[in-house]
């Protein structure tokens, strides 16, 4: 005969140990909703939407380092612009005063009749030209010819043009930067994803053992 020994567990041990595991789960529980809550997840459309205002997007996606380029560059092409209209206007008003521009003229009589000369270039064949900087801290006097001025006009016209343009692309590329982003901020890219590399002897249609790598991928 061998002594048998037992030991008997009482409710209030069970109940106890019972009580620390839901404790446990659900503090677990607590814990993994916390996480999801913190981590914000940008709706594309939403970004969209509010990219209609420059730098809304990137603000709503919470790419804060992002808003100094996208005033830079639009803040750039809306420079451009007033610059060439600034010195577009200069231009053009040179160009004007080579020509007669008088519809009507008192004649000796002191009637009001057509001017014959209208539209004609009239007067020297240099002008004064003040071309004017931005906000009139620089201006310049210069005497050009009416070609001169013609080409000067069509230059700062053109630059004009382009500016808005530019302006309007960049406005553009933030809309789909924007959406791009809020897509790309869906994608999964925790740690649980991971790549190992290790050893392999069994290779397809290979009747022996032949060395070889492995890759696996873990997606937990």
């Amino acid at each position: 005969m061998h002594p048998v020994m037992a030991q008997v567990v009482g409710t209030d041990d069970l109940h106890i140990t019972t009580q620390d595991a839901d404790s446990v789960l659900t503090s677990q529980v607590d814990s993994i909703l916390h996480r999801k809550e913190d981590k914000f997840i940008p709706v594309p459309q939403k970004a969209t939407r509010w990219a209609l205002i420059p730098g809304g997007g990137q603000l709503y996606n919470r790419d804060y380092w992002k808003l100094p380029l996208i005033y830079l560059g639009i803040g750039g092409g809306v420079y451009a612009y007033v610059l060439n209209q600034v010195k577009y206007q200069d231009y053009l008003s040179a160009y004007k005063s080579f020509y007669d521009l008088n519809e009507t003229i008192i004649d000796e009589n002191g009637d009001v009749v057509d001017n014959p000369d209208y539209g004609q270039v009239t007067g020297d064949a240099t002008r004064p030209v003040l071309v004017r900087n931005l906000f009139h801290t620089e201006s310049k006097i210069q005497d050009l010819t009416i070609d001169q001025v013609k080409r000067g006009k069509t230059y700062w016209r053109r630059s004009k043009n382009l500016s808005i343009i530019v302006a309007g692309i960049i406005y553009g590329l933030t809309i789909v930067e924007a959406n791009v982003a809020a897509h790309l901020k869906t994608f999964d890219l925790s740690e649980d994803l991971s790549l190992k590399i290790g050893p392999k002897l069994q290779q397809p249609r290979m009747l022996t053992p032949t060395p070889g790598i492995r890759l696996v991928f873990n997606l937990k």
